[in-house]
């Protein structure tokens, strides 16, 4: 009787880890690397897709995370989203190579002031113009050398980013416009006089929380109308329930992918 207890027991430990050992065994499943540049380093992980042919040619995915997961410990950026490119049914139907790089703790991918006002609510001043951060400048070259590999589809290269990493999408999008054949901004924000450099060039859509009190729904909203009035068309989709977490939904929208590959330069 004991020794049937004692293997109920450790059944029962194993059906409670396997969640958390399967997440980690498909996370493993994104290569490690590391882009340097002088004195700057930025980490990332790519996924390739599956029976991955280097005489092939694969759209490429570059997925921008949060500030909460800046660091160099090559693991933090990817909390969010690695679900979504990991599907089975994803990876067969839409074969990419994901790239999630991870922007170090000292700086940030978009060039925004950050202040806080008397009640500790952050106020995102988002700078026109201006000299990316460092983190964007080394992101820019990993993209560059992205590029340079032969198995690398340059008519099928997108972007996408959560917070921190929307307000990167809609930087790097006016960094580098000519690249992108389509784009997604969840949560996040810029100066909307930067808009009419990406307007009419890169498809983008926008996600965002109603009730996000980190970085009010206000700042997708007037990128959206300042895009529009550049002479693009950009999607728009607000959760009205959502607070800073919208990157759930947006990653589990079934269409984010079939519209991503839609689009070709």
């Amino acid at each position: 009787m004991r020794a049937i207890k004692l293997f109920l027991r450790g059944m029962l430990g194993l059906c409670l880890a396997f969640p958390f050992l399967s997440q980690a065994q498909n996370l493993s499943s994104f290569d490690r690397g590391s882009y340097i540049i002088k004195s700057d380093t930025i980490p990332y992980r790519i996924l390739f897709p599956q029976n991955f042919d280097p005489t092939k040619k694969y759209a490429l995915i570059l997925v921008l995370h949060g500030a909460g997961e800046r660091g160099n410990n090559n693991e933090a950026q990817l909390a969010y989203g690695p679900k979504l490119f990991l599907n089975d049914t994803i990876r067969a139907k839409y074969p990419a190579i994901v790239v999630y790089p991870q922007c170090p703790a000292n700086s940030y991918w978009s060039n925004v002031k950050i202040e806080t006002n008397a009640t500790g609510k952050l106020i995102f001043n988002f700078v026109e113009g201006g000299e990316p951060t460092r983190a964007m400048s080394a992101l820019l070259g990993l993209v560059s050398q992205l590029l340079d590999k032969p198995y690398i589809d340059k008519h099928r290269v997108y972007v996408g980013g959560l917070s921190m990493g929307g307000m990167g999408t809609f930087e790097i999008l006016r960094r580098d416009p000519g690249v992108f054949a389509a784009a997604f901004a969840i949560c996040g924000g810029d100066n909307t006089r930067n808009a009419k450099v990406y307007a009419k060039k890169v498809p983008l859509w926008v996600f965002h929380g109603a009730k996000d009190d980190v970085v009010p729904v206000d700042h997708s909203i007037v990128m959206v109308e300042a895009i529009k009035a550049a002479g693009g068309d950009p999607k728009l989709t607000i959760y009205p329930n959502d607070n800073h977490n919208s990157w759930d939904d947006a990653f589990a929208d079934p269409g984010l992918i079939p519209w991503l590959f839609s689009h070709k330069k």
